[in-house]
Formats: C-alpha cells, sequence, structure tokens
C-alpha cells in the first residue's frame, strides 16, 4: 500500500473496537438485524448468488447474507476489519472469504459477481468515480450493483482525525440520491433508487440526513 492507503487503514483500524457499537453497524437489536435482511433480500437476486460486499467493515451485512444462502467474498482495506468480518463469520458457523484489499478495486481477479453490495463507503474514497467503474466491471451480465449510500449532516469532530483529510475527498459529506444516480447512470442498464430515511429499524432511531439505496443493473453485454 502507498502512504495514503495506509493512513486509511490505520484510521478504520482504530475504529474497529468500537465501530459495531452504531445500532447499524452492529446489528446487534432483533428489529434492525430482521430490517436489514428484508432490504437485502429484495436487493440481491433471488436464490444463491456470489456477492462481493466492498468495505465490508466488521461484516455485518456479509453475516446477513451468507445466512441466506448467498456466496460471499468481503473486502477491506483495514486488518481489524477483516479480522472482527472473519470471527464473526466464523463464530456463526458460516462460511465466506473476507480479503485485506482496496474496496475501490477488489482484489478478486478476473471473477465475476451476482452482485456488489457497497454501504457508506463512497465518501471514503479518493476517487469515488473511479470505484464504481471497477466495481461494475466485477458484475455478471445482468448483475446488481446496490449502493446504501446518503447524504450526511455534519458529524462531531472524530477523536482520530480522518486520514485524508476528510475535506479533501470529492464526495465528502456523502452524495444525494440523484447526483449518484446520473453517475452510475452511464455504467449500467437501469438505476433506480429508493429512500431509506424514514425506515427507524435499519438505524436504530430517526435521522435527520438522506439516506437511501441505489440499485443498479448491469448490461447484458
Amino acid at each position: 500500500m502507498d502512504d495514503h492507503s495506509t493512513a486509511i487503514a490505520a484510521y478504520w483500524d482504530d475504529v474497529a473496537a468500537s465501530f459495531d457499537d452504531a445500532p447499524d453497524h452492529g446489528l446487534h437489536a432483533e428489529h434492525t438485524r430482521r430490517a436489514w435482511q428484508r432490504r437485502l433480500q429484495a436487493w440481491i437476486p433471488g436464490g444463491p448468488a456470489d456477492v462481493l460486499d466492498v468495505g465490508c467493515g466488521t461484516g455485518s451485512l456479509s453475516l446477513l447474507l451468507a445466512r441466506s444462502g448467498h456466496r460471499v467474498t468481503g473486502v477491506d482495506l483495514a486488518p481489524r476489519m477483516v479480522e472482527r468480518a472473519r470471527h464473526k463469520l466464523t463464530a456463526a458457523g458460516l462460511e465466506a472469504h473476507v480479503l485485506l484489499g482496496d474496496a475501490a478495486a477488489p482484489p478478486t481477479g478476473g471473477r465475476r459477481f451476482h452482485a456488489v453490495l457497497a454501504r457508506h463507503l463512497l465518501w471514503t474514497l479518493p476517487d469515488p468515480q473511479q470505484a464504481l467503474r471497477q466495481w461494475v466491471a466485477r458484475l455478471q451480465p445482468g448483475g446488481r450493483l446496490v449502493l446504501v449510500e446518503g447524504r450526511w449532516h455534519p458529524a462531531p469532530e472524530s477523536e482520530t482525525p480522518y486520514a485524508a483529510p476528510a475535506t479533501s475527498l470529492p464526495w465528502h459529506g456523502g452524495i444525494g440520491a440523484a447526483d449518484l444516480a446520473a453517475a452510475v447512470r452511464p455504467l449500467t442498464a437501469h438505476v433506480r433508487t429508493e429512500p431509506l430515511s424514514d425506515d427507524l429499524d435499519l438505524w436504530g432511531g430517526p435521522v435527520q440526513d438522506e439516506r437511501y439505496a441505489l440499485i443498479a443493473t448491469a448490461r447484458d453485454i
């Protein structure tokens, strides 16, 4: 990794131990797990599918996908996040591959997936447009790109400043649904968005910012 990637990995390593404290990260509450499970079942093609979870963090969504019978590959840049994801899946008796690597350019070789999933990842990337191209390139014809994103209200300053710094990132603060759809549309055959801000079970309570899912279908050729 270059110095920039090393700094970003170190940031996420520092927050790995407390990452699951957030209701929508750890999914400790049953109603929150069920809310995410319902959404994932609607977004990911039916039947056992090959799913790439980029920026998988501690693996909470990878775990839900594996429980649904999908063949999951997770990727994360931070070694401690990867360690926690692997432990979470192993403890549940589920099989998934969790790789250490750059989520913006997943180390999956020429493998193609039925679905690529990313949640709250794009704001962290120095080149989110290139990441979108990389993810679409890893989809099988007709596969699904599922992006859970938002446009965030300013958050309190973290005790550990982000490595970039955050204000220099192209999509610092997130990106709205219309703007992300415009970025994804030239890369795919079909794009739709679903508002998620009002689904309180997903987040563990009310949220005031824009949160949504974007679901795009890869071209057949």
